[in-house]
């Protein structure tokens, strides 16, 4: 007979004696309900984790998955349905995250098409969204009027070309934006051609 003591006092009752409380049998989880308590807290975390790395910044669905994979306790298949669950709610959208990269970058320092495209794929952007983020901005914002700002950007620190190897310099600076060679071509000819006619 096992003893205990009472709550109210001091005195040692039988667990079979007067004054025993009766407990319902505790049932005990099966392996198969331990297994699926246990992938759901799991699941759960990589949500929390999701989401967390989300509000901090957003980014790609290739990023996230990059992120989520480096935990090491972040099983594969748990991240899929996190991200799957994540692109229905629209936590995480390629096409949107491009285009809103793509209008910031523009709108802060005139790039070209090849550098914009670069720095996306960098970001794990799939490429038909690149494609469509590129079409979109640059329909706006014509890489011939980037590239002017660009060349107008670059003489106020630097002044105008005076000789080849200046010329070259903004020739590479240019090409280091991102914009096309012919294109670049074109606007330094120009530029000799008005230096010319001064």
């Amino acid at each position: 007979m096992a003893f205990r003591r009472d709550r109210t006092g001091n005195q040692i009752k039988g667990s079979h004696g007067q004054g025993a409380e009766e407990r319902p049998a505790r049932r005990v989880k099966t392996a198969e309900e331990r297994e699926r308590d246990s992938a759901e807290q799991s699941g759960k975390r990589v949500m929390k984790t999701a989401l967390n790395i989300l509000a901090a910044r957003s980014c790609t669905e290739g990023q996230l998955r990059d992120r989520l994979s480096a935990k090491g306790w972040a099983e594969t298949g748990l991240v899929e349905d996190c991200i799957k669950r994540l692109k229905e709610l629209g936590y995480v959208n390629d096409a949107l995250f491009a285009q809103s990269y793509a209008n910031h970058r523009i709108s802060s320092k005139p790039v070209g098409r090849a550098r914009l495209a670069r720095e996306l794929a960098f970001k794990k952007v799939p490429r038909a969204a690149i494609d469509g983020a590129l079409d979109m901005v640059f329909g706006e914002a014509p890489e011939e009027t980037l590239i002017d700002r660009a060349i107008a950007r670059r003489m106020r620190t630097h002044g105008r070309p005076g000789d080849r190897a200046a010329a070259k310099r903004l020739f590479d600076h240019l090409a280091r934006l991102g914009f096309e060679y012919d294109l670049i071509v074109r606007k330094l000819s120009g530029l000799r051609t008005n230096t010319d006619h001064e």
